[in-house]
């Protein structure tokens, strides 16, 4: 799983089988502290993510072949949750886990 930022929406008119209506969406994966790690890719979209929203997206091939329900789809990345907030951890947090 990677978190990525949405920076857009991809349209086609011709596309794979597979991708028929399903919404394509343009991130920015990014580490923990939301500094971009990598190029944009296209992650298929059923959440329905806006521009500027944290998302976690799936990068297994199977689960995406697996979600859309085609054995031959050539889709990689998904959405599989946006993210609300993200909240810090204080400094009693840390404390309990050591």
């Amino acid at each position: 799983m990677q978190l990525a930022i949405v920076i857009g929406h991809a349209t086609s008119t011709i596309k794979h089988r597979a991708l028929e209506g399903w919404r394509m969406t343009v991130v920015q994966p990014v580490g923990v502290t939301r500094q971009p790690e990598g190029d944009p890719v296209i992650a298929v979209d059923g959440m329905g993510s806006g521009l500027g929203q944290t998302v976690v997206l799936n990068t297994d091939g199977k689960a995406a072949r697996e979600l859309l329900k085609n054995e031959k789809s050539p889709v990689r990345y998904f959405v599989i949750a946006i993210v609300d907030q993200q909240q810090e951890k204080s400094e009693h947090q840390v404390s309990e886990i050591k």
